[in-house]
């Protein structure tokens, strides 16, 4: 139980951080919204891993007991990242809707060129 929540929280990590590093919004947006559930995943977790274990302790049962407070940082957590989603997702959509392109052009003198269009245009050597 704990290898897969761990590669859970490893793989939601790695996608997360790899849709953050794109240079637009809407994966940007997607990878904040990952790396979230991960944490939340990792704090839910670290309150043990228990299936069937009440959440308080009972007074008349000697058992164990999940703990908690995890559970009610996950809670507070999830209400957090969504609006957060929410206000990245206006501001994204206020971006695009003002400058009518969703990327993120790192030198504004520069046109925006793809690779390919950009080897096409450039002079072969010994060609005038």
């Amino acid at each position: 139980m704990e290898m897969l929540v761990a590669s859970a929280v490893g793989t939601l990590t790695a996608g997360g951080v790899y849709l953050m590093l794109r240079l637009r919004a809407f994966p940007v947006i997607l990878g904040l919204a990952m790396l979230s559930y991960a944490v939340n995943v990792f704090l839910f977790s670290s309150g043990r891993l228990a299936v069937g274990l009440p959440p308080v302790l009972n007074k008349y049962a000697e058992v164990a007991y999940s703990d908690p407070l995890p559970q009610a940082l996950v809670l507070t957590a999830i209400v957090i990242s969504f609006g957060m989603t929410a206000v990245l997702v206006m501001i994204a959509l206020g971006a695009f809707l003002e400058s009518a392109e969703d990327g993120v052009n790192i030198d504004p003198n520069r046109p925006d060129v793809d690779e390919d269009d950009e080897a096409a245009t450039e002079p072969v050597a010994g060609v005038k």
